[in-house]
C-alpha cells in the first residue's frame, strides 16, 4: 500500500496504524540518509583522510547523535565513492596500532563534494520555501 505521498505502508492495509506511521517515518530517515550519506562522507574527508569507524564517529558527533551511519551503509558507499574516482583508500595503522583503510579524497572528490554541496543547498532552500507558504 501507498501512502498519498507516495512512500509503503509496511502492513499493506488501507488504514495504516501508529506502528505503521513509526515504520514509514523510519524507512523515509534511512532513505535520506542512504541519498545523502555519500555528502556527509566526502564532507567528513575533506577535513583529511580518515578510516571507516572515525568516519561514523565524526558524522554521530557534528550531528549531536542525530544522524547514525552503520557498517552496512558506510562501507559499501565507501566502495561506490572509490570506484567514481571520488575517494582513494590505503592500508594504515590506527592510534591503536590496528591495521584499517584509510579513506581521503581523490581531486575529483573535492570538486564533487563542492557540487553535491551547493545542491544540496539549493535542495534545502526549495524545501524551506515550500514549507514557509
Amino acid at each position: 500500500m501507498v501512502d498519498p505521498i507516495g512512500t509503503a505502508n509496511p502492513t499493506g492495509t488501507a488504514n495504516p496504524t501508529a506502528a505503521d506511521k513509526h515504520a514509514s517515518a523510519a524507512t523515509q530517515t534511512q532513505e535520506v540518509l542512504r541519498g545523502t550519506l555519500d555528502l556527509l562522507i566526502l564532507r567528513v574527508l575533506s577535513l583529511g583522510p580518515m578510516h571507516g569507524w572515525a568516519i561514523t564517529q565524526r558524522i554521530q558527533q557534528t550531528s549531536n547523535g542525530l544522524l547514525e551511519v552503520n557498517q552496512g551503509s558506510l562501507y559499501p558507499a565507501l566502495q561506490r565513492l572509490e570506484r567514481r574516482g571520488l575517494i582513494g583508500g590505503d592500508w594504515q595503522r590506527t592510534e591503536q596500532n590496528r591495521r584499517a583503510r584509510f579513506y581521503s579524497l581523490t581531486a575529483d572528490g573535492e570538486k564533487a563534494f563542492d557540487h553535491e554541496k551547493d545542491s544540496w543547498a539549493r535542495y534545502v532552500h526549495a524545501i524551506e520555501s515550500v514549507l514557509a507558504t
